[in-house]
């Protein structure tokens, strides 16, 4: 009898299976991401055309376009420096926020002298990459598209979602990152 009651739970146990999976009811098919980046293409396409528009009138400026997607042109540039900031370095910077219409958003006074450790402190992504593309010394004027600048959400105050800007960054001094260690030391 004990023979039988074991076979008996032994076929139980075999016969039932591990615990079977449950399936979706309905899968998504990823059109969510897709929509999301032929709204972001058009937006950026509709941005460049307003940018563009606004460099054909401004007949003061020569303006370039960065491998980062922005366009720039010198105010002072300094043919003495030869030096671009590199990750970690410490640049000493001021800079102001501008819409497309030159109305001011936030002044040089009101951000102030910032000391940016390049690549390690959060700035907008416009702002960080500007940095780089310029000396000791030098001011430039960018034009960001708003995927650049503060994206579909904005600053949260005076910056409003999917908002193109321009900014004015002056370089006044770049202390590369082995100054830096020296003077740890």
């Amino acid at each position: 009898m004990k023979k039988i009651i074991y076979l008996l739970l032994l076929s139980l146990v075999f016969a039932c299976g591990g615990p079977e999976p449950r399936k979706p009811i309905e899968t998504k098919s990823g059109s969510f991401i897709k929509e999301s980046v032929e709204r972001n293409k058009r937006l950026l396409e509709e941005e460049e055309v307003l940018i563009q528009q606004y460099i054909a009138i401004d007949s003061i400026h020569d303006y370039q376009n960065s491998a980062a997607g922005s366009w720039y042109s010198y105010e002072i540039k300094n043919d003495e420096a030869s030096y671009t900031p590199k990750e970690d370095d410490l640049v000493t910077l001021t800079y102001n926020l501008r819409s497309l219409n030159n109305d001011t958003i936030y002044s040089m006074e009101e951000v102030g002298v910032l000391n940016y450790k390049v690549d390690k402190q959060e700035l907008f992504p416009g702002l960080r990459s500007g940095v780089k593309l310029l000396k000791e010394k030098e001011t430039a004027i960018f034009i960001f598209p708003s995927s650049m600048a503060f994206g579909y959400h904005g600053d949260n105050n005076k910056i409003g979602p999917n908002t193109p800007i321009m900014a004015t960054i002056e370089i006044f001094k770049i202390t590369k990152k082995e100054d830096l260690i020296e003077i740890q030391n």
